[in-house]
């Protein structure tokens, strides 16, 4: 629970930033379903429902990209943005990122499939995704719908 927490603390900093039109949210859930914090990427709002501490503060809308993330030395598909990030600590520990890229799913599972098999994952396609497990044999899933346009929303769930 400590590390989620220090996880939300750390993405504080980045909303000072920049201040996009629309930003990434990103909330922590408790197993059972209680946020513990969360960021509005609309209206940049941050709340908190911590033991010992509950409030909420206003901060500039962040927008997190692929330069944002990385697993494993592995980043989203180039010019992609983070829509959301979504923390569950407890029974079903696991982190979901949703995103956009700029590319139809093909590309986009593509981009992945050859760069997390280098670094261990153990992938196989499904659908438009992927599934399969990290280098630490953990779950992993990637989910992807076409966008028109020759874009893509995925969703990447690791854990539970």
């Amino acid at each position: 629970m400590r590390h989620l927490l220090l996880l939300a603390a750390a993405a504080l900093p980045l909303a000072a930033c920049h201040q996009p039109e629309q930003g990434t949210s990103v909330t922590i859930n408790t197993s059972d379903g209680n946020t513990l914090a969360a960021v509005d990427g609309t209206s940049g709002d941050v709340k908190f429902d911590i033991p010992g501490f509950a409030g909420q503060i206003k901060l500039p809308r962040i927008q997190l990209d692929a330069s944002d993330f990385d697993l494993n030395g592995v980043r989203l598909y180039p010019g992609s943005t983070i829509d959301g990030v979504n923390v569950a600590s407890g029974k079903s520990d696991g982190v979901t990122i949703a995103f956009t890229s700029p590319a139809t799913p093909d590309q986009v599972r593509g981009w992945f499939q050859e760069r997390l098999g280098k670094v261990g994952f153990s992938l196989t396609r499904q659908g438009d995704g992927l599934v399969g497990t990290t280098d630490e044999h953990k779950p992993f899933r990637l989910t992807l719908a076409d966008q028109g346009s020759g874009h893509a929303k995925g969703k990447i769930v690791l854990g539970s």
